[in-house]
């Protein structure tokens, strides 16, 4: 179970690495948005910052969740980013194309998340 879940893990972390520098380096072709997409995308594009903030996010959170020793910090780090992902994938997205990887990714992240509970609780108390 140990290797199973290291490599969930890694997975996990390059998916977000790749999206991250994606954002800075525009490599990965954009599929065909529809118009309320397209004024989503000119409403990011007007707040300059954002994406290259969403991007740094997604690659120190990759890179956190792919080592055991600092995973539980990744998965709270990624967490408020990959709830934006499936939210976008289910309100903007008629179809199943990504909300099943969203999904996964979500329940990866909360796996993560619920295996590192004794490690959050003094931030509760």
């Amino acid at each position: 179970m140990k290797y199973v879940k290291f490599i969930l893990c890694l997975l996990f972390g390059l998916m977000f690495i790749n999206a991250g520098l994606d954002k800075f380096l525009h490599y990965m072709p954009m599929p065909e948005m529809k118009p309320e997409q397209m004024k989503l995308f000119a409403a990011f594009g007007e707040i300059v910052w954002l994406m290259p903030l969403i991007g740094l996010v997604e690659l120190i959170g990759g890179i956190l969740f792919i080592i055991p020793k600092t995973r539980a910090l990744g998965a709270i780090v990624i967490l408020p980013v990959l709830v934006g992902i499936v939210l976008h994938n289910f309100t903007l997205f008629p179809t199943n194309e990504g909300r099943i990887i969203a999904v996964i990714l979500l329940l990866i992240n909360i796996w993560v998340l619920i295996d590192n509970r004794e490690k959050y609780k003094a931030l509760l108390s």
